[in-house]
């Protein structure tokens, strides 16, 4: 018979799971149910803020992060907002914000239940992202296969060391966060050589996803 204290241990065990698919299914919700706020209300906002106007936006950044909100927008509109330095800042300080509270709650939530259903090949991933943890998470955000969100998430269920998931993670999204913010900092004059240039490179990162994103499907039909 069960004793009441095993009962307990075995009910607790879903607790924390369930509480990271109630965030994930929350985020989705507020995503679907709401809209952006207007770049008009955002720069209202920001003046009001007078001197706290990028770390408002910066908290905007990373609570956002968390839902599925396409974040190439926020990123363009700290360019509009703040120009091309501070604009940068602003971005990589709430992007990396938002993927530290990620990795956070899917590390203590859901690593337990993960753990106990695919041990063994949790296990070779672990081992894989401590060799080449900052090079793997780096890799994985410079071409992003997978949404910023979900890598959050998934990189929180595995045993990588949240310093290296989080200095991959400013490496990686360093070319794109200067791509975008230069184009929001010079949309009003697309013309100009930092505007091309900027353009440019989101062409080749666009690229070399599609290409990682084909060798990726072809490995998975030749295993198959």
């Amino acid at each position: 018979m069960e004793t009441p204290a095993a009962g307990m241990r075995r009910w607790t065990r879903w607790v924390r799971p369930a509480l990271l698919v109630a965030l994930v299914v929350a985020g989705i919700v507020l995503v679907a149910a709401g809209e952006l706020p207007r770049l008009d209300e955002m720069r209202a906002w920001v003046v009001d803020a007078g001197w706290a106007g990028p770390v408002v936006f910066a908290l905007l950044y990373a609570t956002l992060s968390l839902t599925p909100t396409p974040a190439s927008l926020l990123t363009v509109a700290a360019g509009v907002l703040f120009g091309l330095p501070l604009g940068i800042a602003t971005v990589l300080a709430g992007a990396l914000m938002g993927a530290s509270a990620g990795f956070a709650a899917a590390r203590v939530l859901g690593r337990g239940t993960v753990l106990r259903f695919a041990g063994a090949r949790l296990a070779r991933l672990d081992r894989f992202l401590q060799r080449r943890g900052v090079l793997a998470v780096a890799g994985a955000r410079l071409v992003p296969l997978v949404p910023f969100t979900t890598l959050n998430l998934a990189c929180g269920l595995t045993a990588l060391r949240f310093r290296e998931y989080l200095l991959g993670t400013a490496i990686g999204i360093l070319p794109s966060v200067l791509a975008f913010v230069t184009i929001g900092a010079y949309g009003s004059d697309p013309g100009s050589v930092p505007f091309l240039v900027a353009v440019g490179g989101i062409v080749v990162l666009a690229a070399g996803a599609a290409v990682a994103a084909r060798r990726r499907h072809r490995a998975v039909a030749d295993d198959s």
